[in-house]
């Protein structure tokens, strides 16, 4: 278990100081793959590198499996780190390396024997498809198999523990799902700790268990991945899963409602019953729903009509159904 207990980093700088993170409170259980989302700037990227202790905090807590890390010894530092692999999104494999020898160069600094070294990495290369390209340079790979390349390395002192630091924010959208579906099956079939690290929610709507979202250094939610793709208490979620402008321009003075799909109704036509029902015609202006589990999660914005009885039919309609919605301001 990784836990963050009133973690502060501070920036000293010539133009003063820069809070990177401020009372960080977290936990990350054994075995889930764990989602740290914000925009640019919000401190995502300096939290995770603070997991490992590449960056120190300043005050605060790193605890691994009950030992408070920050405050151990080098040698049992370093034996630490060994249990904690990492993986950046330049990939950060040495050039003058081939394939096989960037993935034993971890095991190589753990004084491994040679012939077990070799015998692992091969293992490593095996699993993540690149048994054909162990004797291959990185100026030869492609990005997606520069990533794989760095998975197989960070897996390489098998270590309980996975940062992933914005790991497919290089890569196309296809090499991003084959990187992910990889990483979610090494989840499963290793029993990793995952940490992933991004801006995109797409990455952490298709991976995660839970989501903590960070903003201007601090953890404005967390929670399961399904509860707040569905219903975003904080308004940089509610940016992040409903980017502004997503939606078309209402009519002006018109009203409008959020319906919210938390798994319940997935295979219902909603908005067709609800014309059906109640007569009263809406305008979809924004829709988004994502498979989450086996179900449907997410929301969709309806520009309601004018007058009150048809607008009460649709709440009356949609309370009637137990189906969960808000008015939009």
């Amino acid at each position: 278990m990784i836990e963050l207990k009133n973690l502060n980093k501070t920036f000293k700088t010539s133009n003063g100081d820069i809070v990177a993170l401020d009372d960080i409170n977290l936990t990350v259980s054994d075995g889930e793959i764990f989602g740290i989302i914000g925009l640019s700037g919000a401190g995502k990227s300096t939290l995770v590198r603070c997991i490992n202790l590449l960056e120190r905090p300043t005050s605060g807590d790193v605890v691994i499996d009950g030992r408070v890390i920050n405050t151990l010894p080098g040698k049992e530092l370093l034996k630490v780190r060994q249990s904690i692999g990492m993986i950046f999104q330049s990939f950060n494999l040495l050039e003058q390396r081939n394939v096989i020898k960037n993935v034993c160069y971890p095991m190589e600094i753990a004084g491994m024997d040679k012939k077990e070294m070799l015998r692992r990495a091969d293992e490593l290369l095996e699993m993540v498809g690149l048994s054909d390209r162990k004797k291959s340079y990185p100026s030869q790979l492609s990005g997606g198999q520069k990533q794989r390349v760095a998975i197989a390395r960070a897996l390489a002192t098998r270590p309980k523990y996975l940062l992933c630091d914005e790991a497919t924010s290089a890569l196309d959208p296809n090499t991003t799902r084959s990187i992910l579906e990889l990483l979610k099956e090494i989840n499963k079939t290793l029993g990793v700790t995952i940490v992933v690290i991004t801006h995109e929610m797409s990455v952490i709507d298709k991976i995660c268990d839970r989501v903590a979202v960070i903003h201007e250094s601090r953890i404005a939610e967390t929670g399961k991945v399904s509860r707040i793709f569905a219903n975003p208490q904080s308004e940089i979620a509610k940016e992040l899963i409903l980017p502004k402008g997503a939606e078309s321009n209402p009519t002006p003075g018109s009203r409008r409602i959020r319906i919210i799909f938390d798994g319940s109704e997935s295979n219902m036509p909603v908005i067709s019953e609800l014309i059906l029902a109640t007569k009263v015609p809406v305008n979809i202006m924004y829709a988004d729903t994502k498979d989450i589990e086996g179900k449907a999660y997410g929301h969709m914005i309806l520009s309601l009509p004018d007058g009150e009885s048809g607008i009460e039919k649709i709440f009356a309609w949609l309370e009637a159904n137990n189906i969960e919605y808000r008015e939009e301001v």
